[in-house]
């Protein structure tokens, strides 16, 4: 009777579904909402949390987070200590990793404030004191403007608007996201021109070659969110 028991038992557990595996994404602690929220240095919501999410689900894993200075991400990725970070472009991150397919529209704008004149091109603001943040780079404005580009390069987006808003500053480039977020809390006084379009991306996921997880299963997964509309559900709610 007792072997019987425990053959069943054996059985019952040998049916119970397998644990789904982890899978490590890496976001930049200079990452502002409404990209990332964070409580002591673990991400707790945002953009790249619900994305995180969603992704790994469709891939059949579990998301888990690690989060690390933007000087530090491109070590760890390529030593496989963190599998997967979404919301770059190649132009933005240099490194030896498999890039995904495009997964969050992106768009870069430059706000100006209207105690002067709006730029009607980038070319306009050639030779002007621009708030950048220090590490990111951008492509487009480099091409642009080329030796005019003049950067003022803050820790965060957030220290760039607060330089704007009180007048240290003529303009800064931030993306849409980060704009309609800040004008939607109020919680900083900026009084800016309607918003120059910098550049649209679509943004992509750089993976590991030595992490758990193939670009393959990644792409697997982002088509999987392509379909139901996860991503556009997701980024409406922080509109």
């Amino acid at each position: 009777m007792l072997r019987t028991s425990s053959f069943l038992l054996v059985l019952a557990l040998g049916a119970l579904p397998a644990r789904a595996s982890d899978m490590t994404f890496l976001v930049d602690t200079g990452t502002e909402m409404p990209m990332a929220r964070f409580t002591g240095w673990k991400l707790s919501g945002g953009i790249h949390y619900d994305v995180g999410h969603a992704l790994a689900k469709a891939m059949g894993r579990n998301a888990k987070f690690m989060t690390l200075p933007r000087q530090r991400m491109v070590s760890a990725l390529e030593k496989g200590t963190a599998d997967v970070i979404c919301g770059y472009v190649p132009q933005w991150l240099s490194g030896q990793f498999d890039w995904s397919q495009p997964l969050i529209p992106t768009v870069e704008v430059l706000l100006t404030s209207v105690a002067v004149e709006r730029p009607r091109k980038l070319s306009d603001v050639s030779g002007q004191v621009i708030g950048t943040v220090l590490g990111y780079k951008y492509p487009e404005l480099e091409r642009v403007l080329g030796d005019g580009f003049l950067r003022d390069d803050g820790p965060t987006t957030e220290a760039s608007l607060r330089k704007l808003a009180v007048g240290r500053m003529r303009h800064a480039v931030t993306s849409e996201y980060i704009y309609h977020y800040r004008m939607k809390q109020r919680d900083l006084p900026l009084a800016v021109h309607e918003p120059l379009l910098v550049k649209r991306y679509v943004t992509q996921c750089a993976v590991s070659p030595k992490g758990s997880v193939t670009v393959g299963e990644v792409n697997a997964g982002i088509a999987h969110l392509a379909r139901n509309g996860a991503v556009t559900e997701i980024v409406a709610k922080y509109r």
